[in-house]
């Protein structure tokens, strides 16, 4: 199978990097001709090229590790190979998906994945399979998906060493991620903002705050990407934490150790129940369920 990276850096890299040895035939588009030659010499990719003009049209599956913008310039304007599978790792889903499906050409299958993984930093510098292991990869289904192809994802995923597979409906992943990815995002931005510098911060931070603020370090154009085009469901996630922490602050205030213990008590039930990880955590949507025996 011939694959093509779109996109070569911290998951686009981490791709070609976790794919290499697998028995792929494996290219990288990106921008940058340095980028390219460096996951040539690494033994990452066969051949590295600045457009998709030249191997797009022979690629099997197409994996596109752009902002979800350039995603679509991408799709419009290369021409894909009938019976091939194209994909995206996009943080966002609804309103991506939507759009890519009215553009994608009759004769190729698209659906959209989300590997859970990634670093603060960009750059194919920072790129390593070691992302990918044992971490979370989602499956965004559409109706004309076949039974097939998402088998045959979810078999890619183990291969790239993601531990837990989840199957979902592009509204259902955009809620969840507004609340796991979204929102520590923003929590993280405005603490960091929120250090009015009377004191040289850096020099009194312990383990808790360096573990809170690391994604401050952000992409400013990604991000606010991101969050514009999932506002629904992010600010119902701030509106939930807005309130948990009024829970906090009104205890603080009125001396309620019982409350505050509460909520201590309550967040620390929640951190043993959901820091378990299984084998294989396969999960469908409940909708998803009918469509997956019934479909060939």
């Amino acid at each position: 199978m011939k694959i093509t990276v779109v996109g070569l850096g911290v998951i686009g890299g981490s791709f070609v990097k976790a794919l290499k040895g697998k028995g792929y035939e494996v290219y990288g588009i990106d921008t940058n001709q340095q980028t390219l030659d460096m996951a040539k010499e690494e033994g990452c990719i066969i051949e590295g090229y600045l457009d998709g003009k030249d191997i797009i049209p022979g690629t099997d599956l197409t994996i596109i590790c752009l902002y979800p913008s350039l995603v679509l310039d991408f799709i419009k304007n290369n021409q894909f190979k009938p019976g091939s599978i194209v994909t995206d790792a996009v943080g966002i889903k609804s309103y991506f998906l939507r759009e890519a499906l009215s553009i994608i050409p009759d004769g190729v299958e698209y659906i959209s994945i989300h590997p859970m993984a990634g670093r603060e930093k960009k750059g194919y510098q920072y790129a390593s399979k070691q992302v990918f292991e044992n971490a979370n990869f989602i499956i965004v289904y559409h109706d004309d998906n076949k039974k097939s192809t998402i088998d045959f994802v979810q078999e890619f995923s183990k291969q790239l060493g993601f531990r837990s597979v989840k199957i979902m409906s592009p509204e259902a992943h955009d809620e969840i991620i507004s609340f796991t990815s979204q929102l520590p995002h923003c929590l993280a931005v405005a603490l960091m903002n929120s250090d009015d510098q009377k004191y040289e911060t850096g020099k009194y931070i312990g383990d808790s705050f360096r573990d809170l603020t690391r994604i401050a370090n952000i992409n400013e154009d990604l991000w606010d990407e991101l969050f514009m085009n999932n506002k629904q469901y992010l600010l119902a996630s701030i509106e939930r934490f807005e309130e948990q922490l009024d829970v906090l602050k009104n205890a603080i205030r009125d001396n309620d150790d019982e409350t505050l213990k509460v909520a201590f008590r309550k967040s620390t039930k929640s951190i043993l129940t959901n820091s378990t990880p299984k084998e294989q955590d396969i999960v469908q949507s409940p909708d998803l369920h009918g469509f997956i025996i019934s479909r060939n």
